[in-house]
Order: structure tokens, then C-alpha cells, then sequence
């Protein structure tokens, strides 16, 4: 079996986070979906060894920033391959508290969408948490969104040990 094909599977690039009391916390992932219409849905899947899952877990809420083509790893990088539960990964960029009270970046996102935890599917070493959209705004109308091969091709981007994506090269 060639698991190598998984690579063709297109995703984007998106910055999830959360907060944990008055703690925030994020991190980049490619694993986030409309899921549903009506009501709107989102589903993400966060590694259980995250902070970031932690905090959903938590807190109930979560926002997804949607990360545009014109980022690069400088403003990106933060935000990936650190833990946040000793690391404030919002200390070099400016960011809003949501609605939800959950953190999102405008700066060179396209847009951001809030959401509210109303169910969770434990996928082994993955929480599937299952959110309701309760805002979301298009932040840059011109912006592209940064897909999953552009973070890897363009900005030599890695992989993270607890990312969704399959690790052909542990295979």
C-alpha cells in the first residue's frame, strides 16, 4: 500500500485556538470542515497531547483563523512545534478575543469563524470536537487561503508529530 497517496488529499492551512481560563492558546492545523449547513457545523480533529485540546476541552469553544497565502513562517511558525502550556505563542502577533472570548488573528488571514462545542468523537490518538458556528466574518476578501502542499512546497513547512496527516516516512 502506498500511503504516500494521502498526500493528494487536499487541506488547508487554519490557526485553532482556544483559552483555558484566562490562558490562550493555538496552534496550526489542516483538519478543519463544514460539516453541516443548518445548522452550521465545523468539525476539527486536535492531538490529545495538545494544550490546545485542553483548552477546548475546557472551555467548550474554539476559532478557526484562516490562513492566507501571503503569510510566511515567520508570523506562522509560532503558532506550530511548541507547546503553549509554557510558551505564549500570541506574544509576537496582535490578536481579538472573539465573541466566544476564544482569540483569532486578522492580520493576513482571510477570515475567522467562532465557534461552540456540541459534540466530541474520541479518535483514538485525535478528539473529533464537533463545533456550531455562532459568528464568522471574511476579514480580506482578495486573500487566498493557504493550502496544506503551498505550507509544505512554498514554505518548506514540516510535519508535526501529532498532526492529523498520515507519517509515511515512519512507515
Amino acid at each position: 500500500m502506498d500511503f504516500r497517496t494521502l498526500f493528494k488529499i487536499s487541506y488547508g492551512m487554519y490557526i485553532v485556538s482556544s483559552k483555558k481560563g484566562e490562558k490562550l492558546n493555538a496552534q496550526l492545523s489542516n483538519t478543519v470542515v463544514q460539516i453541516s449547513p443548518e445548522p452550521a457545523t465545523m468539525l476539527i480533529s486536535i492531538s490529545k497531547n495538545n494544550f490546545t485540546h485542553e483548552c477546548i476541552t475546557e472551555s467548550g469553544v474554539f476559532t478557526i483563523s484562516i490562513i492566507s497565502d501571503q503569510c510566511d513562517m515567520k508570523e506562522i511558525g509560532p503558532f506550530g512545534f511548541r507547546t503553549g502550556r509554557d510558551y505564549d505563542k500570541f506574544a509576537s502577533c496582535s490578536y481579538e478575543l472573539g465573541k466566544n472570548g476564544a482569540p483569532f488573528i486578522r492580520h493576513k488571514m482571510c477570515g475567522y469563524v467562532e465557534c461552540e462545542v456540541v459534540n466530541r468523537v474520541d479518535c483514538c490518538t485525535h478528539t473529533v470536537f464537533i463545533g456550531r458556528i455562532t459568528e464568522a466574518e471574511i476579514l480580506d476578501p482578495d486573500l487566498q487561503p493557504m493550502t496544506y502542499d503551498f505550507y509544505h512546497k512554498e514554505l518548506k513547512g514540516k510535519l508535526s508529530k501529532n498532526a492529523t496527516h498520515f507519517h509515511a516516512e515512519e512507515k
